[in-house]
C-alpha cells in the first residue's frame, strides 16, 4: 500500500501503531490489486496483528526465565518407553488445566525430563498468551532470603511469585526446607490456590512429601493446597541426559 506521506507515518508511530505501519509498507500493491479498501485493510490488520502477538509471545517466554527456552511439547522425546502418557501431555498441551487452576506435578528419576517437561508447559503457556515464569526450588529460597532484608521485601516476594498466572518450581523438596522456608511456601500457595496452577518438578514420590517438609502442621497445610487438585505425571526412570548425549 503506497503512497503514505511523511506526515501520516509520523501520526501512527506517535500513537504506537508500528507494526500497523510496517504492514501498510510491506504490502505489494500488485498482490491487493483490484481489493477494495475494506479487504485491503483487513489484510494489513491481520498482517500487523501477527506480528504482534509473535512479539508478545517471544517476550513471554524470555520474561519466563526458562532453563530450556527450546523446551517444546511437541517434541517430547521416547514418549512410550518413558512410560508417558501420551493422552495427557496432549491435555495439557491445551492449558485447559491453566483455566481450571490445576496444579501439575512432573516427577521421576533424576535425568529423566523432569524439567523439560515444566520449561515446554511453561512456554506452552507463554504461546497461549499467558504469564509464566520458571525457578529452581534452591534460588527461590536465596530470594526469599534476599527478600528479608529490605523494606517490604517479603510482601513484594509473595506478590510477585502469586502474580504469576503459571509457575514452575524445579527440584522441588530436593533439600529439607526450615521452618522459615515451609512458611513462605504455606503463604505462596494459599495465595495461588484456585486461582493459578503450579507446576512441581521433583524426583520424589507424593508419599515422600509430607516427611520431607518436617512432617508438621505446616506440612499437613502445603500438602491439602496441592495434593486435591493437581495433574501426576510419573516422567520414569529413562535417563534423557545419557539419551541426548548418545543421539549428538
Amino acid at each position: 500500500m503506497s503512497g503514505i506521506d511523511l506526515e501520516t507515518k509520523r501520526k501512527l508511530r506517535e500513537m504506537g501503531a508500528v507494526a500497523l505501519l510496517e504492514a501498510i509498507e510491506a504490502q505489494d500493491d500488485t498482490l491487493v490489486l483490484g481489493l477494495g479498501f475494506a479487504d485491503r485493510l483487513r489484510l494489513v490488520v491481520d498482517e500487523a496483528h501477527s506480528g504482534f502477538t509473535h512479539a508478545k509471545v517471544e517476550g513471554l517466554i524470555r520474561r519466563a526465565g526458562l532453563r530450556y527456552p527450546g523446551a517444546d511439547l511437541r517434541r517430547v522425546d521416547l514418549i512410550a518407553e518413558r512410560g508417558l502418557d501420551r493422552n495427557v501431555i496432549a491435555q495439557l498441551a491445551t492449558c485447559s488445566f491453566i483455566e481450571r487452576h490445576q496444579n501439575v506435578v512432573f516427577q521421576g528419576f533424576t535425568g529423566s525430563g523432569k524439567s523439560y517437561l515444566g520449561c515446554a508447559l511453561a512456554k506452552q503457556a507463554c504461546q497461549h498468551r499467558i504469564r509464566a515464569h520458571y525457578i529452581r526450588m534452591p534460588d527461590l529460597e536465596e530470594a526469599w532470603a534476599q527478600a528479608k532484608d529490605k523494606p517490604q521485601g517479603q510482601t513484594k516476594f509473595l506478590n510477585k511469585y502469586a502474580a504469576f498466572t503459571v509457575l514452575v518450581i524445579d527440584e522441588w523438596l530436593l533439600d529439607h526446607p526450615d521452618e522459615g522456608i515451609r512458611s513462605m511456601l504455606l503463604e505462596l500457595l494459599e495465595r495461588r490456590y484456585d486461582t493459578a496452577s503450579t507446576v512441581f518438578c521433583t524426583q520424589y514420590a507424593k508419599k515422600d512429601w509430607h516427611q520431607r517438609l518436617g512432617s508438621g502442621v505446616h506440612a499437613d497445610a502445603i500438602m491439602d493446597r496441592i495434593v486435591h487438585n493437581t495433574i501426576w505425571v510419573d516422567t520414569g526412570n529413562h535417563n534423557m541426559r545419557e539419551h541426548a548425549a548418545v543421539n549428538q
